[in-house]
């Protein structure tokens, strides 16, 4: 981690989802790395973050309560979350609130910040956008007005890759500019560590390993995951880690034993610790339907794995085919096992692989990303201060 650069310090309040989900993620360990760059960052959500494990003296945390009443059938998030904004924006002096996934996050916060613009005080808000928020939301057209004007009354805007950038602008009417700002990785915690222990515990006799971690949703096609496996197996010893959890796990354990290859995958179930997994694997699986960035093969490459994926989405933007690993066409199951026994077959091949995996992922690191995003406050909290 490089020392702080010289630069105002700001009150930074992070709105996002306590989840394992990529948006939290992105959204805690943004915050984490702001405040150790010198800025006091408040978090708010209705739990704490899961990957905001530890707090100094300029983090914070702020729940969001709901009441719950017999009159409503759903509890009325939005409207607690609203409140909960234009208490802690008053009462922290906050500069800037930067809201991650636009539903409900971004119209919650633009309507505090209108609520807060009649008792004086001005907050800009930037809104990051991160996948299922504009390509799932985009296909349900009751939420369209409102999403749109949320983020046209955004006061920044960012994507974390072009395709969604191009994917919002054709799913919303979104007149403003919306800047490309990737995701990252943190080189202090997503870096190849020693675990021979583990390895052999997993592989004993010298298997190949390969990896797969997502949240098992039908988009992330974990069934081709097992498939491409299948195959693999059919020329070489290997082994399948599945990291994660979710609603197709049950469909993926039943397809493990109609191909009768239990013996070679173990489920390893939700891992805070996914840096400890990837540091013992040789290649990484995502067969997505679609990404909008892909920020799981970023955490393998940082950790010296390369990439066999789907081409979908964001996932060009950061895996380069033929040097970092290589890309199919989604549900093209007999390529990617192709690809994939292609870099394992070989010692040296699979070294180089690996290299360049890492060498790729340098581009994305934290200490290159975190300050856009710092120029992107001061940008917005600049022209707020001008338009008074």
């Amino acid at each position: 981690m490089v020392l702080p650069i010289e630069r105002i310090n700001m009150k930074i309040g992070i709105v996002c989802y306590p989840t394992y989900g990529g948006s939290g993620v992105v959204a805690t360990e943004l915050g984490k790395a702001l405040s150790m760059r010198g800025h006091q960052v408040h978090f708010i959500s209705y739990k704490q973050p899961a990957r905001l494990d530890f707090f100094t003296g300029n983090i914070f945390f702020h729940e969001v309560y709901v009441s719950h009443y017999p009159l409503f059938d759903f509890p009325p998030y939005e409207t607690a979350l609203t409140s909960r904004l234009v208490d802690v924006v008053k009462f922290e002096k906050l500069d800037v609130l930067h809201v991650h996934y636009a539903i409900p996050h971004a119209s919650a916060a633009v309507m505090a910040k209108h609520i807060l613009a009649t008792e004086g005080i001005q907050i800009p808000i930037v809104t990051t956008l991160h996948g299922t928020d504009i390509t799932l939301v985009g296909k349900d057209k009751s939420f369209e007005p409102v999403v749109s004007y949320s983020l046209n009354q955004s006061n920044g805007v960012t994507a974390v890759s072009a395709s969604l950038k191009q994917d919002t602008y054709d799913h919303f009417k979104v007149t403003r500019d919306i800047a490309i700002i990737p995701n990252f990785i943190d080189f202090d915690r997503f870096s190849k560590q020693a675990k021979e222990h583990f390895k052999m515990a997993v592989s004993p006799n010298g298997e190949k390993i390969i990896i797969h971690t997502s949240n098992f949703r039908k988009v992330k096609r974990v069934e081709d995951v097992v498939r491409v496996f299948g195959k693999i197996r059919e020329q070489m010893d290997a082994k399948l880690l599945l990291v994660g959890d979710g609603p197709e796990r049950q469909n993926i354990e039943q397809l493990c034993r109609d191909l009768k290859l239990c013996d070679g995958i173990s489920f390893l179930g939700k891992q805070d610790a996914v840096e400890e997994v990837l540091s013992i694997g040789d290649l990484f699986l995502m067969p997505s339907e679609t990404e909008s960035f892909g920020l799981a093969a970023l955490e393998a490459m940082a950790c010296e794995v390369p990439v066999v994926s789907s081409n979908a989405g964001g996932i060009p933007e950061l895996n380069i085919d033929g040097k970092t690993g290589f890309m199919c066409n989604v549900g093209d199951v007999d390529a990617m096992a192709e690809k994939a026994l292609y870099i394992l077959s070989d010692d040296q091949r699979l070294k180089m692989f690996k290299h360049n995996a890492r060498q790729r992922a340098h581009d994305f690191h934290i200490d290159k990303i975190v300050p856009q995003y710092e120029n992107m406050y001061e940008e917005v909290i600049a022209k707020m201060l001008a338009s008074v």
